[in-house]
């Protein structure tokens, strides 16, 4: 697989912790910064699936933005947790 190599600015303060973390890992900085972008691109996959999924059940279901609303407030309650109206 073949790498590109590109610029991208960060406050000191932040390459400060990577270097730190890259250093405490004893992996450089590319490396560790590699993975969390894999991370990242693989937690917003889930996310599209997820809500995706949510999507469906709605169309499947019919159900109108108020019925969402009134079973979260339903759930909410059960939970003993205030809900606004």
């Amino acid at each position: 697989m073949s790498t590109v190599t590109f610029n991208l600015s960060f406050q000191e303060a932040l390459i400060g912790e990577v270097d730190a973390l890259a250093q405490r890992e004893s992996r450089s900085r590319s490396d560790l910064l590699r993975e969390a972008a894999r991370l990242y691109i693989q937690r917003q996959k889930r996310w599209e699936s997820l809500f995706s999924l949510g999507d469906s059940v709605v169309r499947e279901s019919r159900l109108l933005p108020d019925d969402v609303a009134q079973e979260l407030r339903a759930v909410r309650r059960a939970k003993g947790k205030k809900t606004p109206r």
